[in-house]
């Protein structure tokens, strides 16, 4: 095994751009979350975002609208999870899976045109003398606009639920929503909202994989991503911050395996392979084991207002 070919530089620069469409769906599923709703239905939402964010960039030639698109794409999807949960009172986890059942076949079906075709992607941004930087600058300040989106999002998340009103109802609704509803708050609709943001973010990272990461469409390239945006939420122990770290903690994973691969690791490809999924189990189990997790206290509770 030759680790001389692993470039570190390239190393952290990979991380960032791998760990990034798991940080926006994970970002998402924490905001509906934290208003007291489970869904589970993240793969299905960014894996519309990504066939859908592809197709309209390839027809258009913008990845930028292509993101605009997903990111709608994601939240009609999630919109259909609302009303189903909100207010015809179904099953959170059943829907939530049965909307990720809904979204890889939806995917197949409108991806099918794109299979082998090649997207226009994002440049990367010019940031001055940032980016001349030696080391740091081709590690932190020569990514595309997405990757700082999703930074900036994890800061405007933290910051909203920790310092705004919206934010304390939010997680007033997501602890205790009898409480919430005899205050006068709207119930159904804050946790409406926050499943609308919680589908554009999904269709944003879907959107990242087939039009950056990986820019062409795969049938179901999202490969679990939804899954481990999942697992992080409980991993962050529903903290914005803590999503950051396994956000980059699993993309760190992911990207190392395949350097180790490249570089002829004495290692069988398939447990090289199924490394990151291992890892985040662990990390789970662990958590769970230690008894610290902060989940809001109406959680997967479904809500009906007395008459």
């Amino acid at each position: 095994m030759d680790l001389s070919s692993i470039n570190p530089i390239l190393l952290v620069a990979s991380i960032m751009v791998s760990a990034t469409p798991i940080l926006f769906a994970a970002l998402g599923e924490l905001v509906v979350e934290k208003s007291g709703v489970l869904n589970l239905g993240v793969e299905g939402m960014m894996i519309t975002g990504a066939v859908v964010g592809f197709a309209i960039a390839v027809n258009t030639g913008s990845p930028l609208v292509g993101f605009v698109a997903a990111a709608v794409a994601g939240a009609a999807l999630s919109l259909a999870f609302g009303l189903l949960t909100q207010f015809l009172l179904s099953n959170q986890v059943a829907t939530g899976l049965g909307l990720t059942l809904v979204g890889l076949g939806l995917s197949s079906l409108i991806g099918k045109p794109y299979e082998g075709i090649k997207s226009p992607t994002l440049p990367k941004l010019n940031l001055g003398p940032l980016s001349d930087l030696p080391i740091v600058g081709r590690m932190l300040f020569s990514h595309d606009i997405m990757v700082y989106v999703s930074l900036a999002l994890v800061v405007a998340t933290w910051a909203f639920l920790k310092f705004t009103r919206a934010g304390l109802i939010l997680r007033a609704v997501g602890e205790s929503h009898d409480s919430a509803h005899a205050l006068g708050y709207k119930v159904v609709r804050i946790r409406l909202l926050a499943i609308l943001f919680g589908g554009a973010c999904a269709g944003l990272g879907g959107a990242y994989l087939s039009l950056v990461r990986v820019p062409q469409w795969t049938e179901g390239m999202t490969a679990g991503a939804g899954w481990i945006a999942l697992a992080l939420v409980v991993f962050a122990s529903w903290r914005a911050g803590r999503v950051l770290i396994g956000a980059y903690l699993f993309g760190g994973v992911t990207v190392l395996q395949l350097n180790l691969q490249a570089a002829g690791a004495d290692v069988p490809v398939a447990l090289l392979s199924a490394s990151p999924y291992l890892v985040t189990i662990l990390v789970l189990v662990v958590i769970s084991a230690v008894g610290k997790h902060g989940a809001p206290a109406s959680l997967g509770r479904p809500f009906h207002a007395a008459s």
